[in-house]
C-alpha cells in the first residue's frame, strides 16, 4: 500500500529524511515513532504529496509520489498535528465545505454519519470555535474521513488531548483499523503505539528499526523470566547459567532473572533444575520492558 525507496528530502544543508526505504501493507496500523525534529511530519507530508521529496521514490495506493499527486491526494486522508477549522462556522458547515472539495458525492449523508459516528451530531449547528480541544481533534478526524480514502495518514492525533478525549480518539482508529483501513500513525504516545500498532518504525532521520511492538522488545532487551525463591544464591545461579538455552542471569534478592529466547519451552527445565538444587519456588513470571525502554534504548544508540 506504501513503498518508498531511498526517499530523502533536503531543506538547504539541513536533511530531514536519509534514505528511508519502507513498505506499509493494506490494511496495516504503522507506528512511526521518532523524537522532535526527526523527520516524521516531513516523510507524511512526502507521502502524501504536500512536498516533493529531494530524491529516491515512493507510491502509494500504487501512484507514484511527484507523478500522480492529484490521485494520492484523492486516495489519502490526512490528520495533521495542528488541523485548522474554520471557526466562525458551524461544524456542519466546517465538513460540508471540505466534502466539496474533495469532490464527495453524498455530503449531506457523509456529514452526517462522521458527525454522529464521533458524538458530535448534537453539536452540528454551533461554532468550531467553541469547541474543546478534543471535539475540534474529533472534528479534524471527521473531515480526514469525508472522502472513504483507503490511507489514513494521523500525525499526533492525541497530542495535547485530556485523558477522556485521547481515549475517545484511540477507540476510533481501533474502529478504523477492524475496517481494514491503512494507518500511518505518528506519535510521541508509547503506550498508544503498543496498544494500536502492528508494526512500529523508530526514526531519526534514517529509520532506525522496523519490526512488531513485541518482536521489539525481545530484539532490544532478551525474554526475561524472575524466578521468586524463599532464598537465592550465587550457586543456583551458576546452575542455571550453565544450561544450554539460557542467556544471562542476575541475583537479585531473592529472585533469578533469567533471560533466554524462549521461556515457553524451557521454563520446565529450570524449574526442574531448581526442585532438585532444593529451592523453594514462590511463583514465575515475566519481566516486560515497555515500548518506551525500547524506543528510549534505540534512540540513544543511534
Amino acid at each position: 500500500m506504501i513503498h518508498t525507496d531511498n526517499l530523502a528530502k533536503k531543506f538547504g544543508a539541513i536533511q530531514a529524511v536519509e534514505s528511508l526505504s519502507l513498505e506499509v501493507a493494506e490494511g496495516e496500523v504503522f507506528g512511526f515513532l521518532g523524537p522532535n525534529g526527526a523527520g516524521k511530519t516531513t516523510t507524511v507530508r512526502m507521502l502524501t504529496s504536500l512536498i516533493g521529496p529531494t530524491s529516491g521514490s515512493a507510491t502509494v495506493a500504487g501512484f507514484t509520489v511527484g507523478r500522480q499527486d492529484t490521485e494520492i491526494r484523492r486516495t489519502v486522508g490526512v490528520l495533521t498535528e495542528t488541523p485548522g477549522m474554520y471557526d466562525n462556522l458551524s461544524a456542519e458547515y466546517n465538513l460540508r465545505i471540505f466534502a466539496e472539495l474533495q469532490e464527495v458525492r453524498d455530503v449531506t449523508g457523509q456529514v452526517e454519519k462522521y458527525l454522529k459516528m464521533l458524538g458530535l451530531w448534537e453539536r452540528r449547528f454551533d461554532a468550531a470555535g467553541t469547541f474543546s480541544k478534543g471535539m475540534k481533534q474529533k472534528l479534524a478526524i471527521a473531515r480526514a474521513l469525508l472522502h472513504e480514502p483507503r490511507i489514513l495518514f494521523l500525525d499526533e492525533p492525541t497530542a495535547a488531548l485530556d485523558p477522556e478525549a485521547a481515549h475517545l480518539v484511540r477507540d476510533f482508529i481501533a474502529e478504523l483499523k477492524k475496517e481494514g483501513r491503512t494507518i500511518f500513525l505518528c506519535t510521541h504516545n508509547l503506550d498508544e503505539a503498543d496498544r494500536l500498532c502492528d508494526r512500529i518504525g523508530v526514526f531519526k532521520t534514517r529509520l532506525l528499526v522496523v519490526d512488531s511492538p513485541t518482536n521489539l522488545r525481545t530484539s532490544v532487551f532478551g525474554r526475561k523470566v524472575v524466578f521468586h525463591l524463599r532464598l537465592a544464591d550465587e550457586l543456583m545461579a551458576r546452575s542455571v547459567q550453565e544450561l544450554p538455552f539460557v542467556r544471562e542471569v542476575k541475583v537479585v534478592e531473592n529472585k533469578l532473572i533469567v533471560t533466554l529466547d524462549d521461556p515457553e519451552t524451557h521454563n520446565p527445565d529450570i524449574l526442574r533444575l531448581l526442585v532438585k538444587a532444593g529451592a523453594d519456588i514462590q511463583f514465575v513470571g515475566e519481566l516486560r520492558h515497555s515500548l518506551e525502554d525500547v524506543y528510549l534504548q534505540l534512540v540513544q544508540k543511534a
